[in-house]
């Protein structure tokens, strides 16, 4: 029967849903306080892709997160879109960044307001919860956007975190109970009275003091549209690949449906894996009948996780697990708790509630740097080869270790002993260096402890990808043109890091043809079009990974000839190539 073709009778059908699909999917949206809900069979890649082009159309501009996942830029070039790429804090202890400030958000959008370009502006999508744990306020993101641009469209890429619904605290951090929270207030005749007041105390105030101001949209004009992308097979119950699509937005039947539709069509198979479907309603029943329960445990698991690390004396000579402020700073924590994990439910739930940034405590980031192991050799010598533990994202000095509704006492145990063991050896092997030895490895501790690489300031789009148009210059890049110039190969040339930096020092520019990703971190650090800088080289050097997405040893990066730019320029009319901003 799995294999049968719905054309045939068989089950019902993915793309035109009549029966139990649709009762599955009907039954995941009312557990999930979506509108609609749309189960999908490649993963939440591809549901992102499904939104984007259902939504966003070409020269639309799009506010992207720089760190989101792949996916997002590769919709990003499908659907044609003007991207202005958002700039997380830096973590420069840990060579990682975090989430994107209110405030860089709220300056991008007053800055295209200033540019007469608001009109265009057609989404913003931020990662909620990032890998590493960091959640948003999705409310306050939403009320601040919506006060700037009323009809702006949100996705909310929570693949790691469909879980947050099914927890009290967790949930008002979720962008379907925000959507909904949001729909309640525009409606509320008193939320209607404080805008009114609101807007006498801000109608004269320059840009520079609505960045720092809590800003409220104007009920009469703000629309809820939200958008959710969740990889349940990763933090709930599905067999691989099986995501979800929620959708919380009042203008969906009148202005997406139909594009959606297509979307849907356009990235979904027509002979899906029955068995990943009924995964994903059974996923929803289980969570349904006992989420609460499942996600409460897995809470208490990871903190026994952090206090055997933290707690026994050999692993805290060479381990620790990073706390809520060594990943959040304290200007986007108002409540100023630095361990509201560790001070009790009141205070979690005050932070929860206040700081613009919290911590997922179901995420353990362990700084590593005094073992003198980087995350990649850690994660691979160690903890895979060795023991068979399985870790996705690592970085220069950290290891993440991530539990979910399926962690139990016994692997909370079995992992404190494979790091017990590791330390241990590694303890007896530094007793036992000789004076040479031993200051290798201090050295080597010291590069992963102290002397953090420079956080680099990414570049901007080069000038023949920028939209010129406007009373202003503001960031936002072709990329969909950068990406597809590549494919020409007379477009094209390699250069070595070292020839580039030459170039550089010549005062030219070098503009990449492709994606340049590190792993780890495992995010772009240049797309196409964009302009190398020394930072940047310096910044991937000193991460010393043995992959880059975008670079072949033998060649080096392939890079656009000076004379493709300057056709392209010619053919665009584009400004003076020197002139560059972020």
């Amino acid at each position: 029967m799995a294999e049968t073709s719905a054309t045939c009778g068989g089950l019902d059908s993915l793309l035109e849903p009549t029966g139990p699909l649709r009762d599955a999917q009907e039954l995941a949206g009312k557990i999930y306080g979506s509108r609609h809900t749309y189960f999908v069979t490649n993963g939440t890649s591809t549901a992102n892709k499904i939104v984007t082009q259902s939504l966003v159309a070409p020269g639309d501009i799009v506010l992207l997160d720089r760190n989101c996942h792949q996916s997002h830029h590769y919709g990003m070039l499908l659907a044609g879109a003007q991207v202005t790429y958002l700039e997380a804090y830096p973590l420069p202890d840990f060579s990682m960044y975090g989430a994107v400030p209110m405030q860089e958000i709220k300056g991008k959008l007053l800055a295209l307001r200033r540019a007469g370009k608001l009109d265009r502006v057609k989404l913003i999508s931020l990662t909620n919860c990032t890998f590493d744990g960091i959640v948003y306020d999705p409310i306050r993101v939403m009320e601040e956007c919506l006060a700037i641009k009323p009809d702006l469209v949100f996705l909310w890429d929570e693949a790691w975190f469909a879980f947050a619904r099914f927890h009290p605290v967790y949930r008002n951090r979720t962008a379907m109970h925000s959507a909904a929270e949001l729909r309640r207030r525009f409606a509320d005749p008193g939320y209607r009275a404080s805008y009114e007041d609101h807007l006498s105390a801000h109608s004269e105030v320059t840009d520079e003091e609505l960045l720092r101001t809590r800003l409220r949209p104007d009920p009469a004009l703000a629309r809820v549209r939200v958008y959710a992308t969740q990889s349940t097979h990763k933090t709930l119950t599905s067999l691989r690949q099986g995501s979800m699509i929620h959708v919380f937005d009042q203008d969906f039947d009148q202005k997406v449906a139909e594009a959606f539709h297509e979307a849907y069509m356009a990235h979904t198979s027509t002979s899906p894996n029955y068995q990943t479907l009924a995964s994903l309603d059974l996923g929803r029943r289980q969570v349904a009948l006992e989420g609460v329960e499942l996600v409460q445990r897995q809470i208490e698991n990871a903190m026994r996780l952090r206090d055997a690390i933290d707690n026994h004396p050999l692993l805290a000579r060479y381990v620790r697990c990073l706390r809520t402020s060594d990943l959040i700073p304290v200007a986007h924590r108002p409540s100023r708790i630095d361990q509201p994990l560790r001070s009790g439910l009141r205070n979690m739930q005050t932070a929860w509630s206040q700081d613009e940034f919290v911590l997922d405590p179901s995420r353990i980031t362990l700084s590593i740097g005094r073992t003198g192991y980087d995350g990649d050799t850690f994660k691979r010598e160690q903890l895979m080869d060795r023991y068979g533990v399985q870790i996705n994202k690592t970085s220069r000095n950290t290891v993440l270790f991530m539990t979910n509704i399926g962690t139990t006492r016994s692997s909370v145990a079995f992992l404190v002993e494979v790091m017990v063991n590791i330390v241990r050896e590694l303890d007896e092997n530094v007793e036992e260096m000789g004076i040479d030895e031993r200051a290798r490895f201090e050295q080597t501790v010291r590069r992963l402890t102290e002397r953090a690489p420079a956080m680099p300031d990414f570049s901007g789009f080069h000038p023949a990808f920028r939209d010129t148009s406007g009373t202003e210059q503001t960031p936002e890049g072709d990329v969909r043109t950068a990406f597809y110039l590549a494919y020409d190969d007379a477009n094209c040339e390699y250069l070595s890091a070292d020839k580039i930096l030459e170039r550089i020092a010549s005062g030219r520019d070098v503009v990449s043809a492709t994606f340049v990703t590190p792993y780890p971190p495992g995010f772009p650090v240049l797309v196409p079009g964009q302009v190398f800088s020394a930072n940047i080289l310096e910044f991937i050097t000193t991460l010393d990974t043995p992959e880059i997405h975008g670079y072949r040893p033998d060649f080096g990066y392939r890079v656009y000839t000076e004379k493709a730019i300057e056709n392209l320029l010619a053919t665009r009319g584009a400004p003076d190539p020197s002139v560059v901003s972020g």
